[in-house]
């Protein structure tokens, strides 16, 4: 699971700040989605309990559309 997070966590660290809070709140936020949906897969295909395989499932459908947000957001203020 430690491996699946570790780009993610990377390039967190070392994005550069615009000085727009805004935007990089939502860099960032993208980034936070995107992990959540390399961890979620993780379980989604290796995990044992369908309650957490369910819950992994759901948490990828709702990065998903939250990345697609984002995205958006940052499209029409380009």
């Amino acid at each position: 699971m430690h491996r699946s997070m570790a780009p993610g966590m990377n390039n967190m660290m070392s994005m550069q700040s615009t000085g727009d809070i805004d935007r990089d709140f939502a860099n960032m936020m993208k980034m936070h989605h995107q992990m959540a949906i390399d961890m979620a897969r993780t379980e989604a295909e290796k995990g044992k309990s369908p309650e957490m395989k369910r819950m992994a499932d759901d948490i990828i459908k709702e990065s998903q559309r939250d990345i697609r947000k984002i995205d958006q957001w940052l499209e029409q203020r380009k």
